[in-house]
């Protein structure tokens, strides 16, 4: 059987948050790999933190704790998590994640042309909540709003490379085409997520922790430099 056309355009972009939407300047990692170093007293390996980027912090943990021999069992990774979290929050209060350039405008751009826009993102509700609030961006369907829905990873039963962020995105917004959804992230696991569901557009951005031609290594239909120049595939 002849499968469907792709229909042209997209209804929906689903953003991944830090080092995509958010300059937070890699901290989440920084701390990530700091307190899970601190809790095994063993360095992590570059090549283990770069395999969970972009997924869920917790399950991060839990396959940073795994790959260094360490217990991962659900209390010993809640401990590390709560640490962790702990952590993040006071670095970002010490220095505030600020847009990318560009990206204020950019979300601006699509939903005016009536493109639903949701971040999900590997962050907990917590650390998403405090970001956004941060930045003094309101969540919702108004006009005084910045994006439609956030969706976190304690939302979803799995994070990424699974496709359920942006399944739930959907969900938020009422969209139901998946043909017709923007995914767009800076990590391996932002892209796999975005094949996985089936999105009509996987596009790969080079403002976080991998570089365009990591990136183009990974399932995708676009490689732009930063998301600020979504609004040219609309």
């Amino acid at each position: 059987m002849t499968p469907a056309p792709i229909p042209t355009g997209f209804d929906l972009a689903a953003l991944d948050m830090a080092g995509t939407t958010i300059d937070e300047r890699g901290l989440v990692y920084q701390v990530l790999e700091a307190t899970v170093a601190d809790t095994v007293g063993a360095p992590v390996p570059a090549d283990l933190l770069q395999r969970w980027k972009g997924t869920s912090k917790r399950e991060a943990i839990t396959g940073l704790l795994t790959g260094l021999g360490a217990d991962a069992d659900q209390p010993a990774t809640d401990a590390v998590f709560a640490a962790f979290t702990e952590r993040l929050l006071a670095t970002y209060r010490e220095n505030p994640p600020t847009p990318f350039p560009g990206a204020v405008e950019m979300l601006a751009t699509l939903r005016a042309a009536a493109v639903k826009v949701a971040l999900q993102t590997g962050y907990s509700a917590e650390i998403a909540g405090a970001i956004l609030a941060g930045l003094d961006w309101a969540v919702g369907s108004g006009p005084s709003s910045v994006v439609d829905a956030i969706v976190t990873s304690d939302q979803v039963p799995a994070s990424r490379p699974a496709p359920y962020l942006v399944f739930r995105c959907m969900e938020a917004t009422a969209v139901n085409d998946v043909r017709r959804v923007l995914v767009a992230g800076d990590t391996p696991n932002d892209l796999r997520a975005g094949h996985n569901a089936g999105a009509g557009l996987v596009v790969g951005v080079g403002t976080g922790s991998f570089t365009l031609d990591q990136l183009a290594a990974e399932p995708h239909t676009h490689l732009l430099a930063s998301t600020a120049d979504l609004p040219a595939l609309l």
